[in-house]
């Protein structure tokens, strides 16, 4: 239910519980593998530091009922903060680990090609601002938790191609990463252009609600989409030219900006243990490889001729 001030304050406990339960095992984890560098450890506390900002007072209240801006500012958050320090966070051998089950190894090895993620990516960010899906999660607290997992996904399938942290992906190069990034900064974000330039609220929801800070509904939607435009441009494109930057440096020193990593091997030989497997299992029980051939000594012939010696 909506509250009569957008600022009434609310705790959030179970987004606060679930966060701490991901901390723990996180940490438990982390135990168990072998520990976390510290750079590890800072990306993985600097991310839920940034999911209690998107998901507990005041953004998530302002996002859900008040202010579309908000609602931007909170997405921005879950898709382009959140899972790149998420996964960065991540031993090797723990995000190994995790990527290990066929199913989820298929579906991260599609996702890491730059047609799929910016499919996916789009459908997402499109499909969860329609005006159902926002009237939506202002009146459902499981439609908005819902919504938010969904753009954790999408947020995870856009840096998928672009960390090298992910084992057995073919990733693009540098130079296609950086093209990656410029096409996911444009194509899913084209919502937003309309946002600027349209004459009307067209979101009921915020449309029909009192004004936050003596903005209008249609300034909100407006600063909403350079919000969105920008922000996002603002972060991938940043990326896009660290990456290049950082390739053209190891080129000039003679190394290579694409090294093939051992967890990579590892995951390669692991799916075709995987194949392997499946392949007998389908075979009947008394199968056997068949016997070589005999080796053949004249052209026709598959046993030795007698010779004429005596």
């Amino acid at each position: 239910m909506t509250s009569s001030s957008p600022w009434t304050f609310h705790l959030h406990a179970v987004t606060w519980l679930v966060v701490l339960a991901l901390g723990l095992a996180y940490a438990d984890a982390v135990r168990r593998t072998g520990g976390a560098s510290r750079r590890q450890i800072a990306a993985t506390v600097g991310a839920l530091a940034l999911l209690l900002v998107a998901l507990t007072w005041p953004l998530a209240d302002l996002a859900a009922h008040w202010s579309l801006t908000a609602l931007v500012l909170q997405r921005l958050l879950l898709v382009l903060a959140v899972p790149p320090l998420l996964m960065i966070g991540l031993p090797p051998r723990l995000l190994a680990r995790l990527t290990r089950p066929s199913a989820i190894d298929a579906v991260v090895r599609r996702c890491a090609r730059p047609p799929i993620a910016v499919a996916v990516v789009t459908i997402i960010a499109v499909t969860t601002l329609t005006t159902g899906a926002v009237e939506a999660q202002g009146s459902s607290v499981w439609a908005r938790s819902a919504l938010d997992l969904a753009l954790l996904v999408a947020g995870l399938v856009l840096w998928t191609p672009v960390l090298t942290e992910v084992p057995g992906t073919d990733r693009p190069s540098s130079l296609g990463r950086a093209g990656y990034l410029i096409v996911q900064s444009i194509v899913p974000s084209f919502l937003a252009v309309v946002w600027i330039f349209a004459r009307h609220p067209l979101y009921p929801h915020f449309a029909h609600g009192p004004e936050l800070l003596s903005v209008s509904p249609l300034m909100d939607q407006q600063i909403a989409g350079f919000v969105a435009k920008f922000g996002t441009i603002a972060v991938l494109w940043t990326v896009a030219f660290v990456s290049m930057t950082r390739a053209q440096h190891t080129v000039t020193t003679g190394g290579d900006p694409d090294p093939l990593l051992w967890s990579d091997v590892e995951r390669h030989l692991e799916r075709a243990e995987r194949k392997e497997r499946r392949r007998r299992a389908w075979l009947p029980p008394s199968y056997e490889d068949p016997p070589s051939p005999p080796e053949r000594t004249d052209a026709g012939d598959t046993e030795p001729r007698p010779t004429d010696e005596p």
